[in-house]
């Protein structure tokens, strides 16, 4: 929110000496939080200037431009001479003359300089030079403000540009400090200095009731209960000239806001907007089709906004319309058949109150943030529509010279009901750590605008209409902190209970996510949105269709689901990563998918209400309706493991190195793992790997299909693992017990079987663990061969088998009777025989 100086001070009392920073400080007290200052970036001498003659010079390069005599006033040296191209002045004008010294916007300084023959001794602006608006085909004319001052008078003061403003940044709940009347009222809480409320407006003052204009609300569809408009008032103003000018203080007030000035109507309406926090519209009362009924949409209509583009409307968007259909989103923005143009002569004033939820779900629907609905939809006062309506009309009366019916013509107006909150004794100190006295309590809340009375054990509060945001006792006591000063809040750590810290889960998953780091591999974050087909390609072996979530507000259209795999993610940062020259990457990341299971309905619209802790039933509920949402961890292996070096040729990552990675895993996670070979969508055949432990599948690894790799934008061998750690950390069991060591020496021998091509080598490899017994202590695969002396349809894999005992050392014969005996077991699953 940006709040010019000038306006207010309107509302209350700031010191004449007080600073842009001076400011801030006081707001950044109460809770906001300091933007920027801005001001309109220009110094003097400005000055108005009235043409006394020119002289119309033809130019070689076919321009005209005009040699001027600008008289600046005797305290500026008089008469000087300006060249000028712009050619929509005449003699006598009155202009804004910037000298020799002067400073515009950009910055751009102003110096006397030859050009087109001539010595100009300053400039003439337009308005955009000022910063006063987009406007720059043709000078500033003073007249055409309605402004006849006399020539050397200063025009930064004439016009406004002398002002400056301080922006802050307004959080959600805060909504009514998106106003000068809710600002001024923060810093006079922060300062204590005297507060006008804008607002503060007898009902009798505004006009009464007569129905002369009809106003309807048909909601057939309240969101959460809630009627979409609560209040509707509609005034007439007759007779607008549309083409007066907008004063310049009016311009620059909204200028240094962040609004461009759009006539008068429009500036109006804006205005108010930003004064009071109520945002209104104007409608060409002459465009309209008999009375206006606020209702919802029906299926298939659309709507032309004033933006010019045609919306596709939801029967949950709330319309303004007429006997010919939709006139205006509500609380968005209006529509284009009944809007103010350079024609308007009859002016219909919108105030109302819209439900919060409805507006910022149409916002965000039609991807349509505009002033009206960022006040709307954080809720605006709700006595205020009548308010604003009026100020609106009083406004248009005064600069466009409209007549105010005096009658209001239509208005629909709810009883604004504010519920009471208990607020015990006690309950602020207890909360907030800081001994507040009763009378502090009470002066705090009495100050934001609270009804406070005694009750048993503590207060009743009522909250001012202004402040939808309090709801609850624990919202006032934040309240009576902020008020009081933070300041007051001691700099004391509380003390964990003792017994706390982290679950074996969380235990688990740090020592794997320190394992990979140590490893030399890099986490990293991404967002868990993806594609329908990046989910099936990735998050099933086959690549078939699965159940998955359909967010129904997604912040990215083209990707809209929630993932079933890390994989896509991870692909993603690679390649952002490649498009920044980092070639050589070894990533990990251990985040949530969500993993839906086929024909359950998952959801729920019965909430129970967040004051209270729901009881272990509720929790069930809840819960079921939420699809499983295990933690997995994905490894994305891709460029080189060691670089290109003098007498070094570079070693790229390849399968091997995945496999480290997931062996890393299933070391700090305390679980031994095996491989076996297998078949994915994604994979490369013949380089893809299924993890288990046990016989339960945890993973997998492999090596991206080049055409996958080369649609991820990925050159080169690109290497996944993905596991399911929330699984894997279930199966490792709450403690890992070390084996014990044997003093004896052990016993090696190796041993070839030969088995069909279609065998896992996993399988075999179990097969002989399985036979061997409790001696044999280690296994390893040493060679898989085929070629001359093998079967064709065979292969022969070579094991390392290391035996020990316990308690003496073993003969050779122990080990070889071992070894026979996983090779038996070998040849009974799969046929395996000793190769010669």
């Amino acid at each position: 929110m940006r709040v010019p100086l000038s306006w207010l001070r309107e509302y209350v009392d700031v010191a004449p000496d007080a600073t842009p920073e001076d400011v801030l400080a006081s707001l950044v007290s109460v809770g906001f939080e300091e933007e920027d200052v801005h001001s309109f970036g220009l110094t003097g001498p400005i000055v108005v200037g009235r043409v006394v003659e020119f002289v119309e010079e033809p130019q070689s390069n076919g321009k005209t431009i005009r040699w001027c005599q600008v008289d600046v006033g005797s305290e500026q040296g008089g008469v000087r001479g300006i060249v000028c191209g712009a050619r929509n002045f005449f003699e006598g004008d009155k202009v804004v003359v910037t000298l020799p010294g002067a400073v515009l916007p950009g910055p751009f300084p102003i110096a006397a300089r030859k050009t087109y023959g001539h010595v100009s001794d300053g400039m003439i602006a337009s308005a955009k030079e000022l910063g006063l608006g987009d406007e720059h085909s043709g000078i500033l004319r003073l007249a055409e403000l309605g402004l006849d001052p006399e020539a050397g008078t200063d025009a930064i003061a004439l016009l406004g540009l002398d002002d400056v403003a301080v922006e802050i940044n307004v959080t959600p709940d805060r909504g009514y400090a998106l106003s000068l009347r809710g600002v001024a009222r923060e810093y006079a809480h922060a300062t204590g200095a005297a507060f006008r409320d804008p607002g503060d407006r007898a009902f009798d003052d505004l006009g009464q009731p007569a129905g002369g204009f009809e106003v309807a609300v048909v909601d057939d569809a309240p969101i959460r209960g809630n009627v979409g408009a609560t209040e509707f008032v509609a005034r007439i103003v007759r007779g607008v000239d549309p083409g007066r000018p907008t004063p310049p203080w009016m311009v620059a007030r909204l200028t240094l806001a962040g609004i461009r000035s759009l006539g008068i109507l429009i500036d109006i309406t804006n205005y108010v907007m930003l004064e009071l926090g109520q945002p209104t519209h104007g409608y060409d009362l002459d465009l309209l089709q008999g009375g206006i009924t606020v209702r919802r949409a029906r299926e298939g209509e659309r709507l032309t906004t004033l933006d010019g583009k045609d919306r596709a409307l939801s029967t949950e968007d709330l319309l303004i319309t007429d006997e010919s259909g939709p006139i205006g989103l509500a609380g968005v923005m209006g529509g284009g058949t009944t809007e103010m143009s350079d024609a308007t002569r009859n002016v219909l004033i919108e105030g109302a109150h819209f439900d919060p939820v409805t507006i910022a779900r149409s916002a965000r629907r039609h991807r349509l943030p505009s002033e009206a609905s960022k006040r709307f939809e954080r809720g605006v006062d709700p006595l205020m529509p009548f308010v604003a309506a009026r100020r609106v009309a009083d406004l248009m009366v005064e600069l466009a010279g409209g007549t105010l019916d005096t009658e209001i013509g239509g208005a629909l107006f709810g009883e604004v009901f504010v519920g009471e909150i208990t607020l015990p004794h006690g309950f602020v100190g207890g909360l907030i750590g800081v001994d507040y006295t009763d009378a502090e309590i009470v002066g705090a809340l009495e100050t934001i605008g609270c009804e406070v009375d005694e009750a048993d054990g503590g207060w009743t509060v009522v909250p001012p209409t202004w402040r939808s945001d309090l709801t609850d006792k624990w919202t006032l006591a934040e309240e009576v902190a902020r008020i009081t000063g933070y300041d007051r809040i001691p700099s004391q750590l509380p003390v964990p209970p003792s017994g706390s810290g982290f679950t074996p889960a969380q235990q688990g998953r740090r020592r794997v996510a320190n394992a990979l780091a140590a490893a030399g591999l890099v986490e990293t974050l991404s967002f868990g949105f993806t594609t329908e087909a990046q989910n099936d390609l990735h998050g099933s072996p086959s690549g078939e269709r699965l159940p998955q979530v359909l967010l129904a507000n997604p912040l990215d259209g083209q990707s809209p689901f929630l993932r079933r795999t890390l994989v896509p993610g991870l692909l993603q940062v690679a390649h952002r990563n490649l498009s920044r020259g980092l070639t050589d990457l070894a990533l990990f990341e251990i985040g949530t998918v969500y993993l839906p299971e086929p024909g359950v309905t998952y959801g729920t619209d019965d909430v129970p209400a967040p004051a209270v802790r729901p009881d272990a039933a509720t929790l069930a509920r809840l819960d079921a309706a939420i699809p499983p949402q295990p933690r997995f961890v994905a490894v994305l292996l891709t460029g080189n493991r060691v670089a290109k070096q003098p007498g070094q040729a570079a070693e790229p990552f390849d399968l091997a190195d995945g496999l480290d990675a997931v062996r890393t895993i299933a070391a700090a996670a305390g679980v031994p793992l095996d491989v076996a070979q297998t078949r994915r969508a994604a994979l490369h055949p013949g380089r893809a790997g299924v993890l288990t432990v046990g016989d339960v599948e945890v993973g997998y690894a492999g090596e991206l299909l080049p055409a996958v790799a080369e649609e991820a934008d990925l050159p080169g061998r690109v290497v996944v693992a993905e596991l399911d750690l929330d699984l894997l950390l279930s199966l490792a069991g709450e403690r890992v017990v070390a084996a014990s060591l044997s003093g004896y020496p052990a016993a090696t021998q190796d041993v070839s079987l030969v088995v069909p091509v279609a065998v896992p080598a996993a399988a075999v490899r179990a097969a002989v663990v399985d036979g061997a017994g409790e001696l044999l202590e280690s296994l390893r695969l040493v060679d898989d061969y085929r070629g001359t002396g093998v079967p064709d349809d065979a292969k022969s894999l070579t094991f390392a088998l290391r035996f020990r005992a316990p308690d003496r050392t073993l003969t050779a014969a122990e080990a070889t009777e071992a070894k026979l005996a996983g090779v038996a077991v070998a040849a009974e699953r799969f046929g395996a025989t000793l190769r010669e």
